[in-house]
């Protein structure tokens, strides 16, 4: 089998058609082996341009309402997307579960620990999937260095870093305007409230519930003063908006100890005037790699020399070496969808695991623990930055699971022997 290949064709339900579900929808019916057969949304207007763009595309009909029960309850779907606010992501999702469906959902923070356990508890019950649609998890530069990881070119991991660092003043800022929910959680919140970009590609390197996990973490925040400014600025039309005394602190960091002792650094920053970074650092007994610079040490040099007191390298030619095969293979395909292909291999992993059976790249029990970060983050700020202990959800599986099957969407390794056919 091949990329774009087509297999049993699956039938969607898809919940959530703003402008991050109305492009996942695009990206989906790219799949000539996916069917959408119904579409949802709580704004009618969104719904009915789900409608068009499935009319457009397949010249087919499709099921329309703004209620995601009646999608969950939807005859003959195999599983339902979830593309809707953060807040809902979980209800929804395990409403569908105990409905039949399996479920894919897309990034956000957990409003509470309890609704984790929730979504965990649907998942065992029923046998049903549940996969979190995490695109960073797949980045070409993320799967490399997974590669090299296995390959033990940094040796024993000890520190793991990455952020969400992102202006994005507009899309909060106009969020009432453009019916966007996350000027809410701003308003509202404080904490790592989108953990899941950099924490998903880090838990991969470090095996978490996989013989490893996230045993407590702590966080602290800044002032929020980088909202408010931009609000006295660029929305004279809501006074109340400039006055609004914003909850979220401009920079949130959040340190997580690891169950086999390596620590995570998060950060979130993005009510500030910045360009976009994630700044992702991997670290561990024979040398480091930081995004910064995209420059790399390695303590062992490949004619054999030690050298303790060497200065950085580009990483160009070790990411060239230990490529991962997925984008070898996935550039001879032809990418798709957006954020430089990523959304693609993230949807058809999830295809392919409904097609074919077996348990997710990113589970259930990933998926809750990423989560939980967001509302955990903040319950250790409210506290002074106090530890908070981070549920173990896999129950003890974690001790004994190991990784996943080989296959080409593994993010356990790379498994070159999957993609021999490829080539």
């Amino acid at each position: 089998m091949k990329f774009g290949e087509i297999n049993r064709t699956i039938r969607l339900g898809i919940i959530g058609l703003g402008g991050r579900g109305y492009g996942q929808t695009e990206t989906l019916l790219d799949m000539p082996d996916v069917e959408i057969a119904a579409v949802c949304d709580v704004y009618p207007d969104r719904a009915a341009a789900g409608v068009k763009l499935v009319k457009q595309r397949r010249g087919t009909e499709c099921f329309s309402t703004t209620d995601y029960r009646q999608v969950n309850r939807f005859s003959g779907l195999d599983a339902v997307v979830i593309m809707t606010s953060w807040e809902t992501h979980i209800r929804i999702a395990i409403d569908a579960m105990r409905c039949g469906k399996a479920v894919a959902m897309e990034v956000g923070p957990a409003s509470s620990v309890d609704e984790c356990w929730s979504l965990v508890h649907a998942s065992e019950d029923t046998g049903l999937p549940c996969m979190m649609l995490e695109n960073g998890c797949y980045e070409d530069q993320q799967v490399t260095l997974l590669n090299m990881v296995r390959r033990g070119i940094f040796g024993e991991l000890v520190f793991c870093a990455g952020g969400y660092q992102h202006d994005l003043r507009g899309e909060i800022g106009f969020g009432d305007v453009n019916r966007h929910y996350r000027q809410r959680h701003f308003l509202h919140r404080n904490g790592e409230i989108y953990p899941t970009h950099e924490l998903g590609p880090i838990s991969k390197l470090l095996q978490i519930n996989r013989g490893n996990r996230i045993v407590s973490l702590t966080a602290m925040s800044s002032k929020a003063a980088g909202l408010h400014d931009w609000f006295l600025q660029c929305r004279p039309d809501r006074p109340d908006l400039a006055s609004w005394k914003v909850t979220q602190g401009d920079v949130v960091g959040v340190l997580l100890r690891c169950a086999n002792g390596e620590l995570i650094q998060l950060t979130h920053d993005c009510t500030l005037p910045r360009p976009f970074s994630q700044d992702f650092r991997v670290q561990g007994t024979k040398g480091v790699w930081r995004e910064a610079g995209h420059n790399i040490f390695i303590e062992e040099k490949a004619s054999g020399e030690v050298e303790e007191w060497g200065d950085w390298e580009s990483d160009k030619e070790w990411f060239e070496k230990y490529r991962h095969p997925l984008w070898k293979a996935y550039e001879k395909f032809g990418m798709h969808g957006g954020h430089g292909g990523l959304d693609y291999l993230t949807l058809r992993a999830f295809v392919e695991v409904i097609q074919k059976g077996g348990e997710p790249p990113i589970d259930v029990y990933d998926t809750a623990v990423w989560m939980a970060v967001g509302c955990l983050s903040e319950q250790s700020i409210a506290l002074g930055g106090m530890p908070v202990a981070v549920p173990d959800f896999t129950n003890g599986l974690w001790l004994t699971k190991g990784p996943d099957e080989p296959s080409w969407y593994s993010l356990d390794d790379a498994y070159p022997e999957e993609f021999e056919d490829l080539m």
